[in-house]
């Protein structure tokens, strides 16, 4: 499967990827995007959450104060934005708008209430996939396993889960998390499909008409 837009342009997308924390989003999405690397981008969002070991500015998130986030909300410089467990995270406007013009997909790795505002604020790009992980007891374990949260935090990551879980509806695609490999293909799947809709591929009716001429001068010819 190729991660090339084709040789005709077209105007990129907005591939939102939301899931209960541990469902595997996070996975899927950095083996998406090491896959389509050429034509696939992450969205950085800001947030007021304080960095974690290993994490790096501008790369993993914006690392902002409040003050300069409630600035950029109320100026209109965010898509969207949300509080999850106490912390406000945001996606900026330009950089996206500036991608899919130009023919590129961004992607965002985030909660039901980020693509919920994603969709109404960009209708016409947004394409939501949902992950879900195949029983609860396995939610739980990928939860532990990551050893991020001590115990009291995975207990509420878990309570919170349930709420997450039920706006999957809302959703284009949904993908039940079992085996990593075969969610990683579904969800490239998804990603092909959608670059080839008729209305994302803007040259496509100067193709058309330029092959009904043709065609037209070689049938009286």
């Amino acid at each position: 499967m190729t991660g090339s837009p084709g040789k005709h342009e077209r105007r990129g997308l907005l591939l939102v990827v939301s899931s209960p924390s541990g469902a595997g989003k996070t996975t899927l999405a950095r083996r998406l995007l090491e896959a389509e690397a050429d034509t696939l981008q992450l969205s950085v969002s800001v947030t007021t959450r304080p960095m974690r070991p290993g994490e790096n500015d501008g790369v993993d998130y914006w690392f902002l104060d409040g003050a300069r986030f409630t600035q950029m909300r109320e100026d209109g410089e965010l898509l969207e934005w949300a509080q999850v467990f106490g912390n406000s995270y945001g996606t900026p406007r330009k950089d996206v708008e500036t991608a899919i013009e130009s023919g590129r997909d961004v992607l965002f790795d985030v909660d039901w209430q980020g693509g919920r505002q994603l969709a109404e604020s960009m209708p016409d790009d947004v394409v939501r996939v949902f992950i879900l992980p195949p029983s609860a007891e396995v939610l739980e374990s990928r939860l532990k396993s990551r050893n991020q949260d001590n115990a009291d935090v995975i207990a509420v990551r878990m309570a919170q889960a349930s709420n997450e879980i039920s706006h999957w509806i809302e959703y284009d695609y949904v993908i039940v998390n079992a085996d990593i490999d075969r969610s990683f293909d579904e969800l490239r799947a998804v990603l092909a499909a959608e670059r080839l809709k008729r209305e994302r591929q803007t040259r496509l009716t100067s193709l058309v008409e330029q092959l009904q001429r043709d065609l037209g001068e070689s049938f009286r010819s």
